[in-house]
């Protein structure tokens, strides 16, 4: 399954679960039989035997299944996102802070993570049958979670998310949330289910994750503080900058799932050009970026942090850079292509973490 701007590591791994291992005996290094933890085997055994409550464990197993169901990778991706661009929007209007709007972000953070868990949940209603075989560990395809019990989450995500846009951000902001929404639904719903196809696939996921959110969160911001929309320099850097990131993450992320596409008959560059071949590409479309970052910090020194910008995406380069030599080096196994994923994530959140201090 491949997952919206969303977008998703196929290569999460399962969470493993331990029973019945105590870390206190761990850190203690003792027996079972040790005096200073119980004073006989079968005090030990009946302690062993008291566990948690069906209840209690039943509501422990559902909460698992509603994150691991949310895929926490796009949720970071989201809220770095919105913080990043909130916080840049009160940088360049420090007079204008208003410590009462903290509570407006939240709305507006809430309202993002519903929006971002419908587009994931959709997407893995529709995709049961390939998940089995890419990401059996998600909750769906592993049986944790029913497809009931997921369409009630991803209706109440959307009818939540809505509301609190509406009640607090105005229709134009409603009006991008909705198409957001549309976009990740004709994106994995019959009979559109757009991600069979590269090219509209790919620009779903640079819409949505690249333009709708940065430009969605930062004129809000601006509306909040009372301020007409204007782009500033910074933002339309992060905007352009992001929005080719998340082309490259709609390229690499059907690099795990190459085994799964080709079951499912689903037409991928991957499954097309290579997984060797998309790698070079996604890779190369990245060093193109930072190559873009290094110039702008250097031509526009007035508007961003030399200091700053030329650095760090120098050292972000040449981590994708070693990256990719050991994925070359490792031949391209499914583990190492994980990685190299998750990487790709790991670069994007580090983007939206320094972007306030640009």
């Amino acid at each position: 399954m491949r997952t919206l701007p969303s977008l998703s590591p196929s290569s999460e791994p399962p969470r493993r679960q331990f029973i019945g291992y105590s870390p206190f005996l761990a850190l203690m290094d003792v027996s079972e039989e040790d005096p200073r933890v119980c004073s006989s085997r079968q005090a030990c055994s009946k302690s062993d035997a008291v566990g948690p409550s069906p209840l209690t464990s039943k509501l422990s197993e559902f909460r698992d299944s509603c994150w691991r169901f949310l895929r926490p990778h796009t949720i970071r991706g989201t809220t770095l996102g919105s913080i990043a661009l909130v916080s840049k929007a009160l940088i360049e209007n420090p007079n204008l802070i208003n410590w009462r709007l903290t509570f407006k972000a939240l709305y507006g953070l809430v309202a993002l993570i519903c929006g971002n868990g419908y587009i994931v949940g959709i997407n893995q209603i529709y995709d049961i049958g390939i998940d089995k075989v890419n990401k059996p560990y998600l909750p769906i395809a592993a049986g944790d979670l029913s497809v009931q019990s997921a369409w009630i989450l991803v209706i109440s995500f959307a009818a939540a998310g809505l509301m609190i846009v509406a009640w607090n951000f105005g229709p134009f902001i409603t009006c991008l949330y909705c198409l957001g929404l549309f976009l990740g639904t004709i994106y994995s719903v019959p009979p559109f289910r757009l991600k069979r196809y590269p090219v509209p696939a790919f620009l779903i996921i640079a819409m949505v994750r690249g333009f709708l959110l940065n430009f969605g969160v930062y004129y809000a911001t601006r509306a909040a503080l009372g301020l007409t929309f204007k782009w500033s320099s910074p933002v339309t850097f992060i905007t352009i900058f992001v929005t080719v990131f998340a082309l490259v993450i709609a390229i690499t992320k059907d690099l795990p799932d190459v085994e799964g596409d080709r079951k499912f008959q689903i037409s991928t560059l991957a499954t097309k050009l290579g997984v060797r071949n998309i790698t070079f590409l996604g890779s190369g479309l990245l060093l193109v970026n930072y190559l873009g970052a290094i110039a702008a910090a250097i031509y526009m020194p007035q508007v961003f942090r030399r200091n700053v910008m030329v650095p760090t995406h120098a050292l972000l380069a040449l981590g994708l850079i070693f990256q990719t030599w050991i994925l070359e080096k490792a031949k391209y196994t499914k583990e190492a292509i994980s990685q190299f994923y998750r990487f790709i994530w790991n670069l994007f959140y580090a983007e939206y973490i320094i972007f306030p201090f640009v």
